[in-house]
């Protein structure tokens, strides 16, 4: 190993040291201000609405009486999803904005997502001060 790739290596050890130790720091802070995450969300109309928590648990539900005026089942049904589901994704978006500082948005996206194939290439690329090998 060349004396570049070992200061390179040397200095990602580092930074992971770090970004432990800083994560180790602010856990309790971020878990508690994670799980008090909370968002609500209005469908186009207005007449819906839904609060989720930082899991997409849904909080609370808001039904407009005028709904009750031009009945549709199917449509009311899609309406509260479309809006949970547009709810939750603000409150993820949230949860990643939060954790931004210890763990870079698209690492912790893939996390969330389920996204096992990206959290795998994450982790098979080249570490930093490391050259591809032809």
């Amino acid at each position: 190993m060349e004396d570049a790739d070992v200061v390179g290596l040397q200095a990602y050890a580092d930074e992971l040291r770090e970004t432990f130790m800083r994560m180790q720091r602010e856990a309790s802070d971020l878990n508690a201000k994670a799980q008090a995450i909370r968002v609500t969300e209005k469908s186009g109309d207005g007449l819906v609405s839904a609060t989720v928590s930082v899991r997409g648990e849904l909080i609370r539900l808001d039904l407009d009486p005028r709904l009750y005026r031009r009945p549709n089942a199917r449509g009311l049904a899609d309406s509260i999803t479309d809006t949970i589901r547009r709810a939750t994704a603000k409150a993820l978006e949230e949860l990643v904005e939060l954790f931004e500082p210890v763990v870079p948005p698209e690492q912790l996206r893939a996390h969330l997502e389920g996204d096992l194939e990206a959290v795998l290439d994450q982790f098979s690329g080249p570490l930093p001060g490391e050259r591809r090998r032809r």
